[in-house]
This record gives C-alpha cells, sequence and structure tokens, in this order.
C-alpha cells in the first residue's frame, strides 16, 4: 500500500519511512508525487486540529490518500500563556530557526534554575478520502517526559534543533550520548504504527 506523508521536512520523512515500512506501507514524498509546496495556515490550537488541516489541505491538492502529522511541547510547570504548544517554533511573532529555538528555550531552563521536565503531544491525521478520515491524539503517540537543559549539547540534528537540549530522565544522559540514539524509535512511534494497523489492517 502507498500512502503520501503531506509534510516538506525530509527529516520526518526519512523517520516515518523507517518506522511504518515493516507494515508493507511504502511511504511517497510531496516531491514523489509531483505536488507543489502548499502555503497551508496552521491555525488549529492542538496538535490534533493541525494535522487535519494540512492533511486535509494535501488531499485536496491530490485527491490520494496523504496523511499529516503535527506536534506540540508542553512544559510542566509553566503557565498556560506561555506554554509553546503547537507554536514551538514561533515566538512573539516571528518564526526561529534552529539556533534560536535553541537559544530561547535554553534561555527558558534557566528561569527554572537550569532544567525543567517537557514532553510532545504528537497527532496524525490520515485521509483515504472524503468519507474516510481518521485521527488520533493519545498517550501512546505522546513522548516520554524528557529534561529540557539550559546547556546545550554540542550536536546538532537538521530539523530536530531542541534534540541538542534534550536529556533522558532516568539516565540523566543527552539523548546524543545514549548508545543508538537516531536508530531506536521511542513509544510514540509505536503508537504511529498501531494507528495505521488498526486503521488500514484490522
Amino acid at each position: 500500500m502507498k500512502l503520501i506523508y503531506g509534510t516538506t521536512n525530509q527529516a520526518k520523512i526519512h523517520y516515518m519511512k523507517r518506522r511504518i515500512e515493516p507494515l508493507g506501507i511504502e511511504l511517497l514524498s510531496l516531491a514523489d508525487v509531483g505536488s507543489p509546496k502548499l502555503d497551508i495556515d496552521e491555525s488549529g490550537n492542538s496538535p490534533l486540529e493541525n494535522a487535519k488541516i494540512k492533511a486535509l489541505a494535501y488531499y485536496s491538492e491530490l485527491r490520494l490518500p496523504v496523511f499529516s502529522c503535527d506536534s506540540g511541547l508542553y512544559i510542566d510547570g509553566l503557565e498556560a500563556t506561555r506554554q509553546p504548544g503547537v507554536h514551538v517554533r514561533n515566538v512573539n511573532g516571528r518564526r526561529l530557526d534552529d539556533d534560536e529555538m535553541i537559544a530561547h528555550y535554553s534561555a527558558l531552563a534557566a528561569e527554572f534554575g537550569g532544567s525543567m521536565t517537557a514532553r510532545y503531544q504528537n497527532a496524525i491525521c490520515l485521509v483515504l478520502d472524503e468519507n474516510r478520515i481518521y485521527e488520533h491524539m493519545g498517550e501512546d503517540t505522546a513522548s516520554e517526559r524528557f529534561i529540557i537543559s539550559s546547556k546545550s549539547h554540542e550536536k546538532r540534528r537538521d530539523a530536530f534543533p531542541l534534540d541538542s537540549l534534550s536529556i533522558h530522565i532516568e539516565s540523566g544522559k543527552y539523548y546524543y550520548d545514549i548508545d543508538g540514539y537516531g536508530e531506536k524509535y521511542p513509544d510514540s512511534d509505536d503508537g504511529f504504527a498501531a494507528f495505521f494497523q488498526r486503521v488500514l489492517f484490522t
């Protein structure tokens, strides 16, 4: 079965492709199907709303089965008005590049004494046709809680800037310093695989 991933982020395409190909799903990028880059107004207030907005926009353009994902960052103890949520890259009306994101969240962690705990809420919406639209956001697609440190690791990974500040709670190590980082998949990926298994094969 072939599905289109409605994103222009190549790192995310590669990440998802390796996870769902064992299910027999061939993942196609927008470039693979000649889709133009769409200017989508991601105006939702939750990851699920934005995932649905994107998936429906790409389905309207392509008329082919397509899914989109979205994430929101939620920091423990931070007041609601300051939660990044789905606006993790947008601060005070401007979009941050990777270096600016690292600087911003490093400074925020400094307000908490050098570290703060957080997690990502992740959502997915799959549009097979006008009558078959499936969406999900739950504990099984949420990330584990992790520490955001005010001190940045020297390594960087394109499209995942906050990895440079992220520390595994149980080990106390930066994720970059854990053997197999980037090759193993967190619980949220199992949740996405379960979503496809449930919707497409049961």
